[in-house]
């Protein structure tokens, strides 16, 4: 049996103290509590709208993130493997929403949204703000980074949501 079990009384009241305390301390800076005289919280831009540094909610959206992440890496090496290097710019390689499409599918329904956060991260161009089948079909996508780059791209940020996993 641990020793846990037989810890004393006083140190179990300490420790229901410490998280009343800690809870009670929450509640008063809580705009939605029943207390008077509540401080309006202040947030920079980094912070707003995102969970408390280290909890469990902060964790999860960081793996959740490195899920993406290399969800998009499998998006863009399919775009670098069945495309096609444009004439002008071979370094540049093209492939039609609709093929695309059909390819990524097979493997997961998530390809407008992950073409969309590819794209924001700078590794897709195509025109319009969203893609839809059919409609879409012929729109080109070019993935505008070597593979390569974004291979290590992926790795380095990868690398740093799991340091920031262990140090939490």
């Amino acid at each position: 049996m641990s020793s846990v079990m037989y810890e004393s009384l006083g140190a179990k009241v300490a420790m229901f103290n410490q998280y009343a305390n800690k809870h009670q301390e929450k509640q008063s800076k809580n705009p939605f509590s029943s207390g008077l005289n509540i401080e309006k919280p202040k947030f920079s831009k980094e912070e707003y709208g995102r969970p408390e540094a280290g909890s469990l909610s902060d964790l999860r959206g960081r793996k959740a993130n490195a899920h993406i992440l290399k969800e998009i890496v499998e998006l863009c090496e399919i775009i670098s493997h069945e495309g096609t290097p444009c004439r002008d710019q071979p370094d540049v390689i093209g492939i039609t929403f609709g093929d695309i499409f059909n390819i990524y599918t097979n493997i997961s329904s998530k390809c407008v949204g992950l073409l969309l956060r590819a794209r924001k991260q700078k590794y897709l161009e195509f025109e319009g703000e969203t893609l839809f089948q059919r409609r879409d079909d012929d729109v080109p996508i070019f993935l505008i980074k070597p593979i390569e780059e974004i291979r290590k791209e992926y790795n380095q940020r990868l690398e740093e949501i799991q340091n920031d996993l262990l140090n939490s």
